[in-house]
Parts: C-alpha cells; sequence; structure tokens
C-alpha cells in the first residue's frame, strides 16, 4: 500500500524552486527518444523529468487535494497564447544514416521506412546533406534564439562513425553565428560505444539517449541483433563506459507488454545504476489486418498500465529522489501547471515545429510520419526555413488541437495533456466522435492522482511566494511521516482517472 505525503510536495517544491533560481544547476537538454522530440529539457536551471505507476492504492493529501477534479476556475490560470508561428523553437531530428540499424529490436516504428526508396540505396549522409542540413538549420531558427540542439537518430546512428561527427562539429564551428551555443544530442542502442566514442563524446559534451529496457529479462525481450540475441550486457557495458567517461546521458525506457507491470523493478533498476535522467516512452504499435481493419498489437501497452507505471514511479520518486533523479513527464506535468519551460512535443497543444531529416535531404513534417503525405520537400531543392514554414507544416500544427474530439475539449487535464501524440489518437469517444488518444485513460489516473499536488506548488510560484511557506502549512495540519494522512482512495470515493464514476465501478475493478 501507497500513499503521497505532504512532506514530499514540500520537498519536491522546495528543490524545483531552487532550481529555477540557481544558475548553476545542472541543466539537462532534449534529445530526440523513440520519435517522441523531447524539446524542454533546457530551462533557466535544472527540471523534473518523466515517470510513472498505479492506480487505486493512492491518496493525496486532503489538505492539497480535496477533489479529484481540477478546479474548473483554475483551468485558464493555465492557457498562455502560442507565439507566433516564425518565432517558434525549431528542431529537426537528423537520421544521417536513415532506418538502417545493427539491432532488430521488435518494436521499432522505423525500420519499414527502408521501403521508401528505392533498393541499393547507399544510406549515408553525405558531406554536401550535412553542410546543407548544418547551414539551414542554424538559419532557419528564430533571431531571439541563442542556444540550438542539433539531434541525431536513425536508425543507429554510430554507424556512421566517429569520423562523420568531427565532421558535424567541425560544420557547427563554422555555420554558427556569433553568441550562438550548439549542444548535439544522440541517441543510441549503445553497442557501438567504446572508449574512442565515449572520449570524443565526453570531450564535445554530446548529450547521449541511451536506450535500456530496464534488468535483462524485460530489456532481452524486444531489444535483439540481427542474430536474435539479447543486448542487455552490451548495452549496461556501454553504460558504464559512459559514466567512466563523464558522458552527460539519459536513458530512454520503452514501457512494453514485458515491463509495464513491473515500474518499480523498471525504475530502481535504473537508479541504481547510476542513470539520473530518465525517460519512459509508452509502446503502442498499430497493425492493419487483411480487411483493413486497425488494431494495437500485443507489444504495446495498455492505457491501464501506462497509468499504473506512471504513478508507480511516481510515488518512489517523490519519496525518495526529488533532486536526485530527473523524470521528463514529471517535468512536463509541473511545467504544465506553472507555464514554466517548453513541453516535449508529446504534451504540447499544437507540434509542427520538430521535423525529421532523413539521409538525402528529405524533410518530413515528424520522426513519427515519414511517409509520403507527410513529405514536405529536400534540402538542397527548398531551404529547411521554407519548408518548415509551409502553409501545409502549419495545419499539420494546428491540427493537433484543432481534431481534438469534445471529450478532450471538456476535460480539466487537457492543459497538461494536450490530447497526447497524434500518432496514438486512434479510439472514439463514447459519443462517436475521433481522435481520442490510445492511452488517454492511462494519462487521466496520473494527472488525476497528481493534480493536487501540482497545483499546491504551482499556486505558490504564481503568487511570487517562498517554498517555505508550503512548509510551513504541512507542519501545520500535522501532515508528516509517520502520521495517517495520507490514505488509499476509498471505494465510493471519485475515481482518480476523473471519469466521474466511484472508484469501486471504474479503475479499481480494471486493476483487480
Amino acid at each position: 500500500m501507497h500513499d503521497l505525503r505532504w512532506e514530499a510536495v514540500c520537498q519536491a517544491y522546495l528543490t524545483i524552486v531552487s532550481a529555477w533560481n540557481a544558475p548553476q544547476s545542472v541543466q539537462t537538454r532534449g534529445t530526440a527518444a523513440f520519435g517522441c522530440v523531447v524539446l524542454g529539457w533546457r530551462t533557466p536551471g535544472a527540471v523534473i523529468e518523466c515517470s510513472r505507476r498505479d492506480p487505486s492504492h493512492h491518496a493525496i493529501p486532503s489538505t492539497i487535494a480535496p477533489t479529484w477534479v481540477f478546479p474548473r476556475e483554475l483551468r485558464g490560470a493555465h492557457a498562455m497564447p502560442l507565439p507566433p508561428w516564425p518565432q517558434r523553437g525549431l528542431h529537426v531530428i537528423a537520421k544521417p544514416i536513415g532506418p538502417i540499424c545493427n539491432l532488430r529490436c521488435a518494436y521499432c516504428f522505423y525500420l519499414g521506412k527502408e521501403s521508401l526508396y528505392p533498393a541499393g540505396e547507399s544510406w549515408r549522409m553525405s558531406d554536401e546533406t550535412l553542410d546543407a542540413y548544418v547551414r539551414q538549420y542554424l538559419d532557419a531558427q528564430p533571431p531571439s534564439v541563442d542556444e540550438v540542439d542539433f539531434a541525431f537518430q536513425g536508425g543507429e546512428p554510430t554507424l556512421m562513425g566517429l569520423d562523420f561527427f568531427r565532421r558535424v562539429v567541425e560544420l557547427q564551428a563554422v555555420h554558427a553565428r556569433p553568441g550562438v551555443r550548439i549542444h548535439n544530442s544522440l541517441q543510441t542502442n549503445g553497442v557501438l560505444l567504446d572508449d574512442a566514442w565515449c572520449e570524443f563524446l565526453a570531450e564535445h559534451r554530446f548529450l547521449v539517449g541511451l536506450s535500456l529496457d530496464g534488468p535483462a529479462e524485460m530489456h532481452d525481450k524486444f531489444r535483439v541483433d540481427r542474430a536474435g540475441e539479447g543486448t542487455f550486457e552490451r548495452v549496461t557495458a556501454a553504460m558504464r563506459r559512459l559514466l567512466r567517461h563523464g558522458v552527460e546521458f539519459n536513458t530512454l525506457t520503452c514501457i512494453h507488454q514485458h515491463n509495464a507491470n513491473h515500474p518499480l523493478r523498471v525504475y530502481r533498476f535504473l537508479r541504481d545504476h547510476g542513470v539520473r535522467f530518465m525517460q519512459f516512452i509508452p509502446v503502442v504499435e498499430r497493425e492493419t489486418d487483411d480487411q483493413g481493419k486497425v488494431w494495437i498489437n500485443n507489444r504495446s501497452v495498455l492505457p491501464v498500465e501506462f497509468g499504473r507505471f506512471l504513478i508507480e514511479v511516481f510515488d518512489e520518486w517523490f519519496r525518495r529522489d526529488v533532486g536526485r533523479v530527473f523524470v521528463r513527464d514529471f517535468d512536463a506535468a509541473l511545467g504544465a501547471w506553472t507555464d514554466r519551460g517548453r513541453s516535449p512535443c508529446v504534451y504540447a497543444e499544437e507540434c509542427g515545429r520538430a521535423l525529421a531529416l532523413e539521409h538525402n535531404g528529405d524533410l518530413y513534417a515528424c520522426d513519427h510520419f515519414v511517409d509520403p503525405e507527410h513529405r514536405l520537400g529536400n534540402i538542397h531543392e527548398t531551404p529547411i526555413r521554407e519548408l518548415a514554414d509551409a502553409a501545409d507544416q502549419r495545419q499539420f500544427g494546428r491540427d493537433k488541437s484543432a481534431r481534438l474530439p469534445d471529450d478532450c475539449r471538456r476535460c480539466p487535464y487537457r492543459f497538461a495533456c494536450q490530447g497526447g501524440c497524434p500518432k496514438d489518437r486512434t479510439m472514439t469517444t463514447l459519443g462517436g466522435q475521433p481522435g481520442l488518444s490510445f492511452l488517454c485513460e492511462g494519462f487521466r489516473m496520473f494527472f488525476g492522482l497528481v493534480a493536487g499536488a501540482m497545483e499546491a506548488m504551482a499556486a505558490e510560484v504564481r503568487a511570487g511566494r517562498p517554498a517555505a511557506n508550503v512548509a510551513k502549512r504541512a507542519d501545520a495540519v500535522g501532515d508528516a511521516p509517520g502520521d495517517d494522512a495520507g490514505q488509499p482512495v476509498r471505494r465510493n470515493a471519485p475515481c482518480p482517472c476523473g471519469s466521474g464514476k466511484k472508484f469501486k465501478n471504474c479503475c479499481m475493478r480494471r486493476g483487480a
């Protein structure tokens, strides 16, 4: 049985506010991960990041959240107007070797992109294309931007070899205007990371995203090489090298059928092996049968499983690791409640400013929409700035908000979720409207649990009051460790997922 204690809220709030106000705090940077582009891991200080856990056996202190439903009168406080399209930051993931990879992960959505190009394709990004990418990407940034993130993904980008990335750094130095700081990130399976790679990554301060799905039996279920052998030992050896060389890295953990029900094992494994920055990415795989019917396959995480995973990890993190371990989704949630920082694209109100560049210069609307319909053009023919600002791409970005079903528009957690990633909107509402996220139930469970705690912290920030006020109120109500103020959700209480049903008729029954 678990519950969330007031002291944990105070500790989180104190840590977060001190991080915002401390320029010397650790800064984390955006990376591309499983197609979910993380744009917002850089703020004026440190940021909190990602995680998840179990619905039913949780409560937040009544002094924080007397109701599970986010107060109607406060929803508008979180609606900040979006800047004009050209003034929004632009992020382009480069895939210098296309979909080519040295592994054959069962759930990889990108391996099939080989079919987009003719047989015999070289796949390697040429120096001409690399130069055009670096130069045009820098030129396409709004004038107010003084930091630019380059992200390299695949396939497996380390197959390009170290000389390619040495050339990347050279070209960035040539084309960056004075005063602009360059950051690089590399998403990798880690198999090829030897000491030479790690020395280079450390010297040039690359942020590495390392794909690791937890303990060996969970990781090796789907993350296998071309011979079908597990890769756990090779990946964890790479992680040890990264740690030894002082390379900044985060782990990207896909949540799927074989690890979704083991949130604490996954989280503790990563934490206890020295991981301090984590992303948890839900695997949602669509397949089509012979009759054209679309369905979600059995490798995918179920919505309730995803919600439980978020909540379980949140509980552990809140109790033990605030300020020590950083989880992307927690950062995003707090950012939504406080209007601080940028959200990952999955939680953003609109998308369309996170594009994908293939090896030959083809530019696509999004990493998850690399297909003929969403090909914007080629950077050898049209500059990145022009392609990114095209009418079709603007509409693609606006559609994330414009195509939300009415249920989403009425949802008290819309400001935090924004309907999730469009790739996951495979469901219809009870009223028959399309466009509902497959993961909606999990999101509602998670945000329903943390809403009160987040609002308590955000209210202090918005009022300009110090975090100490929160701690004083906690002491006043006596809700400290060892007290019984936090209790499990009761059978007849409103369900934390926000459905409006009693807990016993909703998630308690589904989670049995």
